[in-house]
């Protein structure tokens, strides 16, 4: 966990270890969501950059009779 300081124009630096480890970019957009009284900031992922992420996930599940 890493500690920011506000700056006097609202403006935080996301630290380079986290920056690395998300692959975040300059200039990239992030969502901001208030999310019981803390901000989380969400990268916003292009679709061509998230295709084929869930290559490999296990889809058998059970199902109720009932569905298909």
């Amino acid at each position: 966990m890493s500690t920011v300081t506000i700056s006097p124009k609202f403006q935080v630096v996301i630290p380079k270890e986290t920056r690395d480890k998300l692959c975040l970019k300059a200039g990239q957009k992030v969502e901001i969501l208030d999310y019981e009284g803390r901000i989380e900031l969400v990268p916003i992922r292009a679709m061509k950059e998230l295709r084929g992420f869930l290559r490999g996930i296990d889809t058998r599940v059970e199902r109720d009779r009932d569905r298909a």
